[in-house]
């Protein structure tokens, strides 16, 4: 078993979070390394590190190709886990949470599903199709492994944000729009409200995702979130940079992928 600080001892702050979400696999197993250390290195406070799935539910086409990419090169469930010891050994310090649909944890079985993170040192997970009224197993095996169980909560979960909100651990994914993931031209004027309300009941740091594409957004968000999300967007500016990596040009591509994550959360 890999030894493992926990998610909280990883997390250095609880303010203006950073939260990259990338695909395991995507391009390669070697480039998800590469990227996610130089996301941390920008900056990066959380990694959310999604596994490939064929059947996305609340993924966007961005989101989509990456999966298929990653598919197409061998990854699953069970070696985007595996994938962490790989991620610290080369550096990165910053929790990992796994992004996961339930479909493939169910087919590893609950208690083997979180072996296999408690063995690869994983500090927490989300599961974007699994109701909070019917994740009680899950975030009872959770705890019992030390590993945050992250919530999301939508705009449409207005009875539900109290109970959501008061039981999140690690911090609280808020949806800010319905839909499925992707790039947005503009934020719904409506988030502000939703955030204020999510943060009355929340113990754990309030972080927005979906549709976050640009720095005018990240800086908007900063102002009543305390953290943002973007995965859409990042994995764009990794599809950007696919004919440097088919030309074996690695360090134009990771150099240009850094120079764009600084203009977009500068």
């Amino acid at each position: 078993m890999l030894t493992k600080t926990s998610f909280q001892g990883k997390l250095t702050k609880t303010e203006n979070l950073f939260i990259p979400f990338i695909v395991a696999g995507d391009p390669t197993p070697d480039y998800t390394v590469e990227f996610a250390l130089r996301l941390q290195a920008e900056g990066a406070d959380i990694l959310e590190l999604g596994v490939p799935y064929s059947d996305p539910l609340a993924d966007g086409p961005t989101i989509q190709r990456a999966a298929k990419r990653a598919l197409n090169a061998g990854m699953s469930l069970r070696k985007a886990i595996q994938l962490v010891p790989e991620l610290r050994k080369q550096g990165l310090e910053i929790p990992v949470v796994i992004f996961t649909y339930y479909n493939p944890v169910l087919q590893i079985g609950h208690e083997d599903f979180f072996d296999l993170l408690e063995d690869n040192g994983v500090e927490g997970v989300l599961i974007p199709d699994l109701p909070f009224e019917e994740s009680e197993e899950i975030r009872s095996l959770a705890e019992k492994k030390a590993i945050e169980f992250i919530s999301l909560v939508a705009p449409n979960s207005d009875q539900r944000i109290k109970q959501i909100a008061e039981n999140a651990k690690g911090f609280l994914y808020c949806v800010s729009s319905l839909g499925v993931t992707g790039e947005r031209k503009d934020i719904s004027s409506d988030v502000q409200t939703f955030i204020e309300k999510v943060k009355e009941h929340s113990k754990v740091p309030v972080a927005v995702g979906f549709g976050i594409s640009t720095n005018d957004h990240v800086n908007l968000v900063r102002n009543y979130a305390d953290g943002v999300i973007i995965g859409s967007k990042i994995i764009r500016l990794i599809e950007d940079e696919l004919e440097n990596i088919e030309n074996e040009d690695p360090h134009t591509a990771l150099e240009n992928f850094t120079q764009s994550i600084r203009e977009l959360i500068q």
